[in-house]
């Protein structure tokens, strides 16, 4: 039976056999699914990378503002493209979540970690012929560090006051002790640029697999394999071609068409029907993403901690994970973290549904009339849904939510961190201090829930200096909680990532640190069409 089975997976490893086909000659032989799956990944592995073909992605997450700049980066299809030309000094591992060196050659930190040293990695090129030095690294990590910046990145970046560089290392001086900077040089914000963007920061010039050839932003973008990459590893195809599809349905129709070999986004509603598709698979990979509803704590009526309380408990969390994710998610409890992170807060009472002390604050709140939800099908996929559901849920309240769709283009540069109550969604960060530094501390540009408390900041910033793991945990659990009672975070549930996929596309890696692949498919898979 195992040698059958394994001649089996071999022919769909060389594209012989379809995926279907093969799983059904399995559960005929008796075997169980993760058994043949784990198999076929195996052979798939063996067989190796096929090189050539061009490859299609259909995406949703596309604007005609989007820019190239990484610094700007909000949505999905600018930060898949960028990990196309683009490279991290880091990159977190898909098995274990560590931190992996990437144009880093390695690292090391003083004892206090208040002082880190990064070797970088030589005869690396940037695509328009110039090495890349360790100057071009500190440049850019000065660019996104720097006070005045625009960069996203910024919020993680604040306890570096000094950068130099001291032959083939860039060495960073921290205001206090921070042990997960390799970590927040994994984000992917921080490609590394040609004296680090000063120049052009949307001139699309990185050091990636692939070489911008075309970039018509909220259209399509182009990468064609760049000959002088240092790495064998990845870039497989010829060329990667990325759709703007922010249409759910568009993006189906053009996978189960063959048109495109990979959509992000899958909408978990429609997951089993398309799995039923021939030639596609489904990767559903539990993940650290979050799908949110965010109030601004300083804008009536969400100013009000009455309000805010009553509008976290008139959510039904189990019934949002059953009808809107259909299962592909797990239950929040309005605060950013869950347990794929390291010290996960263990003990903090789950908030449950409870319309009549939901009922109880609001009435205490004084507020009465309706509150506007802002939602939009590119907010996450079923947000519209989830939206309506919410306000059905809350009517047992005696709250009066009103659902207003919005544009999916624009959606992020006017409604998100714009309007007082939105639909959003979070892709996790690869640490605790990296996700509070990113959304919640005073200072993040990204603060989408305008929560600003000065003892919150604080413990933040002790537990990023703190080195004895007991008592990190302990100050993570306290901000936990600060966010769960006080803040402006409605978090109802942790999604799956789910991507589907053409059967010829080999080599997917199931990455939890960021949907589709934690934004590498295209540079990870290739296609096996023989």
């Amino acid at each position: 039976m195992s040698r059958e089975l394994s001649y089996l997976s071999r022919l769909v490893a060389k594209g012989r056999l379809d995926r279907r086909a093969f799983l059904g000659r399995a559960v005929a032989l008796g075997v169980g699914a993760g058994f043949a799956n784990t198999m076929l990944a195996r052979a798939v592995r063996a067989e190796g990378p096929v090189r050539g073909g061009a490859l299609r992605m259909g995406l949703s997450g596309g604007e005609s503002t989007n820019s190239l700049d990484p610094a700007t980066w909000l949505t999905q299809v600018p930060q898949n493209f960028g990990m196309t030309w683009g490279e991290t000094l880091v990159v977190q591992s898909a098995e274990d979540g560590s931190a992996r060196p990437l144009l880093a050659e390695s690292w090391e930190a003083s004892d206090d970690a208040v002082e880190w040293r990064f070797r970088i990695r030589q005869g690396v090129t940037f695509h328009n012929g110039q090495e890349m030095t360790p100057e071009d690294v500190a440049q850019t990590i000065r660019r996104h560090s720097d006070e005045d910046t625009q960069s996203a990145a910024y919020g993680i970046l604040t306890d570096i006051e000094e950068i130099s560089v001291d032959g083939r290392d860039v060495v960073f001086r921290l205001a206090r002790g921070n042990a997960d900077l390799p970590y927040l040089l994994t984000d992917y914000h921080l490609v590394i640029q040609p004296n680090g963007g000063f120049d052009g920061p949307a001139a699309g010039i990185g050091t990636g697999p692939y070489k911008v050839e075309v970039n018509e932003p909220g259209v399509r973008h182009v990468g064609l394999r760049y000959d002088g990459y240092w790495r064998d590893d990845v870039g497989h195809v010829d060329s990667v071609e990325i759709i703007v599809m922010n249409d759910a349905t568009a993006r189906m129709s053009a996978l189960q068409a063959g048109q495109v070999h990979i959509i992000n986004r899958v909408e978990p509603r429609t997951v089993d029907l398309l799995a039923r598709a021939p030639g596609v698979v489904i990767e559903s990979v539990p993940s650290k993403g979050h799908y949110v509803f965010v109030m601004h704590c300083d804008t009536a009526p969400f100013d009000n901690p009455d309000v805010r309380m009553a509008l976290k408990l008139a959510i039904d969390r189990e019934q949002m994970i059953t009808q809107i994710l259909q299962g592909h998610g797990s239950v929040g409890n309005d605060f950013p973290i869950n347990e794929a992170y390291a010290l996960y807060p263990q003990g903090i009472e789950q908030r449950a549904y409870d319309p009549d002390e939901a009922r109880h604050y609001y009435e205490r709140s004084g507020h009465s009339g309706p509150i506007v939800l802002r939602t939009a099908d590119v907010a996450f996929p079923g947000a519209v849904d989830a939206a309506l559901l919410y306000a059905q849920q809350a009517q047992a309240a005696g709250i009066n939510i009103q659902v207003q769709r919005e544009p999916g283009d624009g959606y992020w540069t006017e409604v998100w961190n714009a309007q007082p109550f939105c639909a959003s969604y979070w892709g996790g960060r690869p640490t605790q201090d990296a996700m509070y530094s990113t959304a919640y501390i005073s200072s993040a540009e990204w603060n989408d829930t305008r929560f600003k408390r000065e003892d919150f900041d604080e413990t933040i910033f002790e537990a990023r200096a703190e080195l004895d793991e007991n008592r990190r945990a302990e100050l993570y659990r306290d901000a936990a909680h600060m966010v769960r009672d006080d803040g402006g975070l409605i978090l109802p549930m942790f999604n799956n990532f789910l991507d589907g996929r053409r059967e010829d596309v080999q080599g997917w890696v199931a990455d939890p640190n960021h949907e589709t692949s934690n934004l590498r498919a295209a540079s990870r898979v290739w296609l096996n069409s023989a």
